[in-house]
């Protein structure tokens, strides 16, 4: 069977947790971890990360061409990582920090264990996965699986673990907070970020509503730094459209575009444990107004086809998939596969 593009790399090994024997504290440099989880599986990549038509698309084309999309991408036996574990666990269980870097080593930032220790937040990040890396190979599933066993191995509180990152990093980590709400309770977004619906695709209605109520985000980044304090004011106007309010836009003073020292990384952990929930009644009245728009963009598509004006309705589906992702699902898809059949034959 020939071999394709992204996620067809194997899976080696069984996966299994690590003994209590294994578990140490402070910094910790070239760990090697051994545990997967349906998380960073393929299939749920592609479910919560990537728009519902180009999911299909790429499945498409991997049926076409005979090639298979494996269960899991990433072979840990490769991956080194870097934790900071604080010498004392709060009475609930560690925090957990995953961060993600714009650069490809597996470092602790020195001046930040300190406040590591007052959050009681174990720290960890992984190897080459900075900015020239691939996303959906690489990027994304090794922050997922860098969650997922730091949990196995300690003392975790579910309700305390966020995603954060530095730069393209943070972008990143945008992307899987909004993706996984149902593990990341929080983002901290250092001074990188994008527009939600579009540049970051939305998950499932489900996953997006998990978001909506259950998701802090911090929007981190120098005084200095003016072009990345713009895209976090577009970045945060898109969240509001989409009805997330739990938010926080935060400078740091007399900082360029630069890793946040510990006073600045201190105030940023203490907002990102803040939250609020939101108000019931803007919540309702706000997601009654994105499924009338979305029905009224459906309806487009519908009567493009039914006039059998394919490019017309091809036009508008590709324009509704990038807005609104995964809240437009199944029936998206069901819309894309009648204009393949309807479609006239290519020559």
């Amino acid at each position: 069977m020939k071999r394709h593009g992204l996620w067809l790399a194997c899976m080696a090994g069984v996966a299994f947790a690590a003994s209590a024997s294994d578990v140490s504290q402070g910094v910790i440099d070239q760990v090697v971890f051994t545990q997967y989880g349906s998380a960073s599986s393929s299939p749920e990549l592609m479910r919560r990360l990537v728009t519902p038509l180009n999911a299909w698309r790429l499945q498409q084309h991997a049926a076409s061409a005979g090639t298979a999309i494996v269960d899991q991408a990433i072979d840990l036996t490769r991956e080194r990582f870097a934790l900071y574990v604080p010498p004392q666990a709060p009475p609930d269980g560690y925090a957990l920090l995953v961060f993600v870097p714009p650069w490809n080593e597996a470092r602790v930032p020195g001046e930040w264990t300190s406040i590591l220790d007052r959050h009681g937040m174990i720290f960890v990040t992984a190897a080459n996965i900075g900015n020239d890396t691939s996303l959906l190979d690489r990027r994304d599933p090794v922050a997922l699986l860098a969650a997922v066993n730091v949990m196995a191995r300690y003392r975790v509180n579910p309700q305390r673990v966020y995603i954060g990152g530095f730069s393209g990093g943070s972008r990143v980590a945008l992307r899987l907070a909004l993706g996984y709400p149902d593990l990341f309770h929080g983002a901290l977004l250092e001074a990188g970020s994008d527009p939600v619906g579009r540049a970051v695709p939305l998950p499932p209605q489900a996953l997006l509503e998990q978001f909506q109520t259950g998701t802090r985000i911090v929007y981190f980044t120098g005084q200095q730094d003016p072009a990345r304090m713009d895209v976090d004011r577009q970045s945060r106007h898109s969240l509001h459209d989409w009805c997330i309010d739990d938010v926080d836009l935060r400078t740091i003073p007399a900082t360029g575009h630069d890793l946040a020292g510990a006073t600045a990384l201190d105030r940023a952990l203490t907002s990102l444990e803040t939250h609020h929930p939101p108000d019931a009644n803007r919540l309702d009245a706000c997601r009654a107004q994105i499924a009338s728009e979305l029905e009224q963009a459906l309806g487009t598509v519908e009567a493009a086809l039914a006039r059998n004006d394919i490019a017309t309705a091809q036009r508008d589906l590709d324009e509704l998939d990038q807005r609104f992702g995964g809240l437009a699902a199944p029936r998206s898809v069901e819309l894309a596969a009648r204009l393949l059949q309807a479609a006239p034959p290519s020559h």
